[in-house]
């Protein structure tokens, strides 16, 4: 061993069983900083701990922080490789490769369990009969591709109830991109085969589906409806402006994924490309960054590696596997992959490396392309890190700071005629909006009672806050867990939307906590965006279209913005109640079996007799004579 080990890990390593599984290391606080995989258990994890080992400088930053290793034993590899996935999804470990924001990529939902499906935009996928494509790099994209398909293949989207009995359509009706079931002016067969269209033309058979549309049109010329045969006329053209944009690749009629990377060799940096061709066509390609990717290393399959963690990334969560899987740089465990792909399509998966010929070609396009985005989003990361350090420097300057303000926190409070007061504080660390250190606060003291008091609701607010920096900190080291991390974090600035009067709350509360010494603290106007110090009269103005303004513009906005998505939902939470909830043995299911049961009458389940309330499905006599005597 490299180093004197904690008790626990050396006697974990000494109890490492011979056989496949899954492994977590985790730190002092029982966090979970890094999962994997092994054939063989022992082996596997005792490598991390060899001095003879030639570890990477990351792979040496995990092992200093391990104090813990807890393992699962699996039958067999494949199923080793399905639980890691599983548990980096769950823990999001630091030291492990990661998509970055894996967990929000968008797909195209078509409802097609329904019999009228809508098509929507969604962030998951649900085992509930819809079909699913995607997952693409933005909303931005689903968005585009939908605009356009809109205009040949009518979709709905709107959140009527289809019964073909409305009396007026909407307006997408009378430009021709929607067929107006609503009205009975497309039957429900006629719908689904405009949408099945559709989706083969997503799934790329754009031949397959002009030459339905042709057929369709020419079936309306020969009974001489020529409006409807226009119609066909012009959606054929755009049909065939899209599938012009679907460059032909091979001969052959297949289905396959091109997955090319690019990596930085100083900085460890790396894009993924992905072509997508479905039917010999390139419908599609999408963009990936790779986070907590280490700079090559000699002797080791470092493209392979990163490729077979990008397979089981994006396969994990992709709406289709196509049969064949090209790849720059085979992995290592190429067998489980394919094992694992083959099971999650239910069907043969294949990955291979092209060598020659036009798929050669393509891979080495994917290539160029993968460096081509990995060049451009470096360019960006350095320009906005250059933009973040030059408005925190002319903050610094500014308020006459003894450092550059690397973490921010403001705090604002929304409400409304004196009900369901919040707070919110945003936290913006090296200029970057912290979005997991946000806190909301629901006042619950004198600001939320009667008429509104936003200095009582501020002063709520920032004791909450700052007590627990206080308390925190001053608590066992070995209690603290990882939801406590950013409550014990000291801000470097501290701002309070509201002007003079509730920087004055600030600095006394500030003070109670003996923080006013180690926090600076400014308040900020809100028409004329006056910054106001503690003690100082005279208001301070920042440079208009300065760095430093628009970085304050940006933290007070995002604080009203989340105290003001806070206070809606609480309002709406608060409108959808109904008496029923303060029943004793009324829950969600049995509220809306009585609201469905009395059509949504209170009255009525008011007047209703115990036989009555019985006949609901899901009532009980103890929750019926319940709602009796509460009503």
């Amino acid at each position: 061993m490299n180093r004197e080990l904690p008790e626990a890990v050396s006697r974990k390593l000494a109890q490492l069983p011979d056989s496949p599984g899954c492994y977590q290391m985790l730190n002092e606080r029982g966090d979970v900083i890094y999962v994997g995989k092994a054939l063989v258990l022992r082996n596997r994890v005792r490598s991390y701990f060899h001095s003879s080992a030639q570890h990477t400088p990351k792979t040496l930053a995990l092992v200093d922080e391990i104090r813990d290793i807890t393992w699962w034993v699996t039958k067999t590899e494949l199923e080793a490789l399905i639980l890691e996935n599983e548990l980096i999804k769950r823990f999001q470990p630091r030291y492990n490769i990661r998509l970055k924001d894996d967990k929000s990529f968008p797909y195209i939902k078509i409802n097609w369990q329904d019999d009228f499906p809508k098509i929507e935009i969604v962030r998951n996928m649900l085992h509930d009969g819809a079909r699913y494509f995607g997952p693409y790099t933005s909303a931005r994209a689903c968005r585009q591709t939908l605009e356009a398909l809109r205009r040949v293949f009518p979709y709905l989207d709107c959140e009527r109830t289809i019964t073909g009995q409305d009396p007026r359509p909407c307006l997408y009706y009378h430009i021709k991109m929607c067929g107006g079931p609503c009205i009975g002016a497309q039957t429900r067969g006629e719908y689904r085969d405009t949408l099945r269209q559709l989706m083969d033309f997503l799934n790329g058979d754009s031949e397959g589906v002009l030459a339905r549309m042709e057929a369709q049109m020419a079936r309306a010329a020969e009974n001489l409806n020529f409006e409807l045969a226009a119609l066909y006329r012009d959606r054929i053209k755009s049909a065939r402006q899209i599938a012009d944009q679907q460059k032909m690749v091979a001969a052959k009629v297949e289905d396959a994924d091109y997955v090319a990377l690019a990596q930085d060799a100083r900085t460890g940096d790396t894009a993924v490309q992905v072509f997508m061709v479905r039917h010999g066509r390139l419908i599609g390609r999408e963009n990936f960054i790779l986070e907590g990717a280490e700079a090559p290393q000699a002797d080791v399959n470092q493209h392979g590696l990163l490729v077979g963690t990008f397979i089981q990334r994006f396969y994990d969560n992709a709406a289709f596997i196509p049969r064949l899987i090209l790849v720059q740089a085979m992995p290592d465990d190429q067998s489980i992959l394919e094992e694992w792909l083959a099971e999650r399509r239910g069907g043969k998966a294949e990955l291979r490396v092209p060598l020659r010929g036009p798929k050669r070609s393509l891979m080495e396009t994917a290539e160029k392309n993968a460096a081509e985005y990995l060049r451009l989003q470096q360019a960006e990361w350095t320009a906005d890190t250059n933009r973040q350090t030059e408005a925190l420097t002319d903050l610094q300057q500014a308020l006459r700071l003894e450092r550059p303000p690397t973490r921010i926190e403001c705090f604002d409070v929304s409400t409304l005629q004196g009900t369901n007061t919040v707070g919110s504080m945003v936290v913006f660390a090296r200029g970057v909006p912290q979005k997991n250190a946000y806190k909301r606060f629901k006042i619950r003291g004198k600001g939320s009672q009667g008429e509104p008091d936003d200095f009582a609701s501020m002063r709520e607010m920032l004791r909450r806050r700052f007590r627990r920096i206080i308390e925190d900190n001053a608590s066992d080291p070995g209690k603290k867990n990882r939801s406590d991390e950013s409550w014990r974090m000291v801000p470097d600035l501290v701002i309070v939307d509201g002007g003079k009067g509730q920087l004055g709350i600030a600095v006394e509360v500030l003070g109670e906590f003996d923080l006013l010494d180690r926090i600076p603290v400014v308040g900020l106007a809100k028409r004329e965006e006056e910054i106001f110090r503690p003690g100082e009269s005279k208001a301070l103005w920042l440079k208009r279209g300065s760095s430093a303004l628009h970085l304050v513009q940006r933290i007070r906005d995002e604080a009203h913005r989340f105290a003001i998505t806070y206070h809606r939902n609480l309002r709406r939470k608060e409108q959808t109640r109904s008496k029923l909830d303060d029943v004793p043995g009324i829950g969600p299911a049995r509220r809306k079996a009585l609201l469905t049961y009395f059509g949504g009458d209170l009255e009525r389940i008011r007047q209703a007799s115990l036989d009555d309330l019985l006949a609901v499905p899901g009532m009980d006599r103890r929750s019926a004579v319940a709602v009796k005597e509460h009503l």
